[in-house]
């Protein structure tokens, strides 16, 4: 995650932790889904999204 959710609405808040984000600068490697494409596509300002 590389912004803050301060101030950001409730429905983003918890897509970002459905994501297993917690706080800025964390990583967490997901499954290429279109469950989890679907919540990228919600909150990709707030995110940086590398594929491996």
């Amino acid at each position: 995650m590389v912004r803050s959710l301060i101030g950001r609405p409730e429905p983003q808040r918890r897509t970002v932790r459905a994501l297993g984000l917690t706080k800025t600068n964390s990583v967490v490697v997901q499954e290429d889904t279109p469950q989890i494409r679907g919540m990228i596509n919600k909150v990709t300002h707030l995110l940086k999204v590398e594929e491996q």
